[in-house]
């Protein structure tokens, strides 16, 4: 009674929570900004470089550096004794916060009246059945939350998802996330651990069998596929708005910040153009180590941080970063996976791994 009352209290909370961030370019615009800036050509990155080569060279020097650096702190044995144990004994939460995560994101879309990102409102989608799309989602959010019949929810969430591929073809990639989330419902259910009830006699119970047996052999490559599919969803939308139509981030990188008359790259000390390709290069070395599974806790960190800068500067929709911000929470719970790189190569015996 207790987990289920501190469930519908985080359904209730999510409700209530201000329209306070955004990080995505789509969400920052109006309408207009981003049709004016999907029709303009592209800026010639590669001139951008050129014209300040230097300045390049200096900021690649301390990225990199930082990224040595973290990873030298990161496989130290004193550090790795001071912090393993409690990354070991937080990882049960994994999977749950990961599990909520897309439960309120369904019931964010619901109450919001559009599908993973306010461009893909369910009015243009669904047409007379939006209603009924609506209480899907309601559904499916309920059910993921509280942990009761996950599977099926899992599964009516995979159709919504393959109707929106089916209607906006690649521009999906920028929502893989979902998707992600989605696939290790269906492999892990509730994430409980143990199989689910056999309700059906005869032939479907012995598919519901089947089905079980076949997820648990899925099961160890549940995190993996949840963390590569995120960062195909930050690879996307990084090529989509800062690459093939790098005028949405430019446009952002020159709006004022709220109250004030400099710009979002003037309060930085940046060219508008040398920020855009700054913060393309960010990201998708961000979304690499996410794919390859490369100083996960630093990388997820570093990701928040950058989310809770957007929280202050812009006043924007939370909901639709409500997946950026716990899944990158899941995996800072959930640690290494066997096959993430640093976890095949320097995870120890006892479960003893890179801290960050």
């Amino acid at each position: 009674m207790y987990r289920t009352l501190t469930n519908i209290g985080v359904i209730v909370v999510a409700f209530v929570l201000p329209r306070i961030v955004s990080a995505h370019e789509m969400y920052v615009l109006s309408a207009e900004e981003v049709r004016t800036a999907l029709a303009s050509p592209s800026f010639d990155m590669l001139a951008v470089l050129q014209a300040d080569l230097m300045h390049f060279i200096y900021w690649a020097c301390i990225g990199m550096a930082t990224v040595i650096a973290v990873f030298f702190v990161s496989v130290s044995r004193s550090l790795e004794r001071r912090c393993d144990p409690f990354f070991l004994r937080v990882r049960r939460y994994a999977a749950p916060v990961a599990r909520i995560t897309i439960g309120l994101s369904f019931l964010a879309a619901a109450y919001y009246q559009a599908t993973y990102g306010p461009e893909l409102p369910l009015s243009a989608a669904y047409g007379a059945y939006a209603s009924f799309a609506t209480a899907l989602l309601v559904l499916i959010g309920v059910l993921t939350i509280l942990g009761f019949y996950v599977r099926f929810a899992a599964l009516v969430a995979l159709l919504f998802f393959a109707y929106a591929a089916y209607r906006n073809g690649i521009y999906m990639l920028t929502y893989a996330n979902y998707l992600g989330e989605i696939l290790v419902l269906l492999i892990l259910g509730s994430h409980h651990g143990a199989s689910p009830k056999v309700w059906l006699k005869g032939e479907f119970g012995k598919l519901e069998h089947m089905y079980v047996r076949f997820a648990k052999k899925l099961a160890p490559y549940s995190f993996a596929v949840l963390r590569i599919c995120f960062g195909i969803s930050l690879l996307y939308s990084s090529l989509y708005a800062k690459i093939l139509h790098n005028n949405l981030a430019l446009t952002v990188a020159n709006l004022p910040l709220p109250g004030r008359v400099i710009s979002v790259a003037g309060a930085l000390g940046f060219e508008p153009h040398f920020l855009v390709l700054g913060a393309a290069i960010i990201e998708i070395v961000l979304a690499l180590f996410f794919i390859f599974g490369i100083e996960l806790l630093f990388t997820s960190f570093f990701l928040l941080f950058w989310l809770m800068l957007s929280l202050l500067y812009f006043g924007e929709a939370v909901w639709p970063h409500i997946i950026l911000i716990g899944l990158p929470i899941a995996f800072i719970l959930s640690g290494y996976d066997k096959y993430s790189l640093e976890g095949k190569f320097f995870k120890k015996k006892g479960g003893w791994e890179p801290v960050l």
